[in-house]
């Protein structure tokens, strides 16, 4: 998956969602769903899945690959050309005319915020070079690109087209995606509404997720519906420096979606926490240097960990060494392991290295551990009994010598 050892912070290594579930203070929410899953963006840990494997109609929770794409390959100050396209009335647009020229952004803006067709249709008709079957190559390239191996797309917009599907989990993953690498994505998708500048005449528009503007805590993400797909909603919460990210997948209108991504989202908050039990330079471990008394290590975190766990969990770290300590070893050298745990599970583990330079054995400690070690004692005793003995030997002999006559 996307999320990997790319910044400051540790990749956590076993922060699963069947540990996060099965130490959670309370029971998930019963969710009227075909499909959900929750995740925690600053360490992309699945917090809860249901069926969240599953290939589903997605409706206009397409237009965020159209995003990404669009984010990729366009600049946001260029203009585009509408092509023109028969849409149905049912569709939702802004009412683009053929020849009509619009900002990328403005287009943008109206992809994401009303869900606009037939700006989705603008952008992938002039970023395909006017090919829109080379756009939707792009689009799955970006989705193999990063992993979403349950998502195939068939259309920029979000059709019930054979061949366009996604799964909650991927769903999270590429909003996650999008929320963390691109902050324009992040800044539309929370605004409640937005002003069109460019085209043929100003349009105001209003975002259809109606939890942003509603819930100050609520900044995205993107709603859809079809007959197929039913009501679907990707929604990102921040809250006590938390974000989550969670998407529900058919239900059955926008009052049950609304209540189903919130529901899942105050779960979370109220189940989990932000803990950083490692931080980057902090000494985790002072232990002793061999042959070097009163010299002790100083031992440090080479990178911080960042873990979303239960609340009622206590993290505890272990620092285990792989190496011996005897010098003389170079500050930064390498060490060993911090095992991170909570709740007696294993969450992660950063290296640990050393902070200051451990200098070798003198000359004179040598001589000295060598004098004082019991085997040379011993011989040493050994050796002066030896010569006592023979001296006494030679003075006897001495004596009892015979003189000359």
């Amino acid at each position: 998956m996307v999320r990997q050892a790319c910044s400051a912070l540790a990749v956590v290594l076993g922060a699963l969602a069947l540990f996060a579930r099965g130490a959670a203070a309370t029971s998930p929410p019963a969710l009227s769903v075909r499909a959900a899953a929750l995740v925690a963006q600053q360490t992309g840990q699945q917090l809860y899945g249901q069926n969240s494997s599953a290939e589903l109609a997605i409706a206009s929770t397409t237009k965020l690959m159209t995003a990404l794409v669009t984010l990729e390959h366009a600049s946001m100050n260029a203009t585009f050309t509408h092509p023109g396209y028969p849409l149905s009335s049912a569709d939702s647009q802004i009412g683009l005319a053929a020849g009509e020229r619009m900002t990328v952004h403005d287009l943008f803006v109206a992809m994401l915020l009303p869900s606009a067709d037939d700006a989705a249709y603008d952008l992938a008709y002039n970023i395909g070079r006017g090919s829109v079957a080379r756009f939707i190559g792009m689009m799955n390239a970006e989705a193999r690109r990063l992993g979403l191996t349950h998502t195939h797309y068939s259309t920029p917009i979000g059709f019930d087209t054979p061949g366009n599907y996604s799964s909650a989990s991927d769903l999270v993953t590429l909003a996650d995606y999008l929320l963390e690498h691109y902050p324009l994505f992040a800044r539309v998708v929370g605004e409640p509404s937005a002003v069109l500048r460019s085209g043929n005449h100003s349009r105001y528009v209003l975002n259809r997720n109606d939890l942003v503007g509603r819930l100050p805590w609520i900044h995205g993400v993107k709603t859809g519906h079809t007959a197929a797909a039913g009501y679907v909603l990707i929604a990102a919460g921040r809250q006590n420096g938390v974000t989550l990210v969670d998407a529900v997948l058919g239900t059955s209108s926008e009052a049950s979606r609304d209540q189903n991504a919130l529901a899942l989202l105050d779960w979370g908050y109220q189940n989990f926490r932000l803990a950083q039990p490692v931080t980057e330079g902090h000494v985790l471990a002072r232990p002793p240097v061999p042959d070097q008394p009163g010299l002790h290590a100083v031992v440090v975190a080479t990178q911080s960990l960042v873990s979303v766990i239960p609340r009622t969990s206590r993290t505890t770290v272990k620092v285990k060494l792989h190496r011996s300590l005897a010098g003389p070893l170079a500050r930064g050298t390498i060490v060993g392991l911090a095992q991170v745990f909570a709740g007696g599970r294993r969450i992660g583990e950063v290296p640990v290295r050393l902070a200051k330079a451990i200098p070798a054995v003198s000359t004179l400690t040598r001589v000295t551990r060598f004098v004082t070690r019991g085997t040379t004692l011993l011989l040493l005793a050994l050796v002066v009994a030896s010569a006592a003995a023979l001296v006494v030997r030679r003075r006897h002999q001495g004596r009892a010598r015979p003189t000359a006559a």
